[in-house]
């Protein structure tokens, strides 16, 4: 529950920052997500953001809520990271080339793979939960 705690903390309030953010803010990071993701062009910066702001908002709810099942919690948190590990592989500059390496400007997003891992810790973790109950073993 700790790590689900922090977690949902952390992503409920980037959330409730891009509900309450301005016209640039909501510029800037439609731009970045466009960049690596140009269907997004079709929506507006505001648009999108606010979109954004309320997935945000849900996951980092559903991640503290304990009646949420870790798995639910834990797929949508690794589909999540999924997209934002996506802007790293994606967004030029972020990377040393030829590697994974982040350069000094892409530890921002190389930092969201952690959320992967977590992500699939949570689901893996109820997973083998469920595994033992039905195989009558206690975890």
């Amino acid at each position: 529950m700790p790590v689900r705690l922090i977690v949902g903390a952390f992503v409920l309030n980037s959330g409730l920052s891009k509900l309450k953010g301005d016209e640039e803010a909501a510029e800037q990071t439609h731009g970045t997500a466009k960049t690596a993701y140009p269907v997004l062009e079709s929506q507006t910066p505001q648009d999108f953001t606010r979109n954004l702001g309320r997935a945000e908002v849900a996951l980092g709810g559903a991640l503290m809520l304990p009646v949420v099942p870790s798995a639910v919690a834990g797929a949508a948190l690794t589909a999540f990271a999924g997209g934002l590990t996506g802007l790293y592989l994606r967004i030029p500059g972020m990377r040393e080339p030829g590697g994974l390496r982040p350069t000094a400007q892409g530890i921002g997003l190389a930092k969201d793979t952690w959320l992967i891992g977590i992500g699939t810790a949570l689901l893996l973790e109820e997973l083998g939960r469920a595994r033992a109950r039905r195989w009558g073993r206690a975890c």
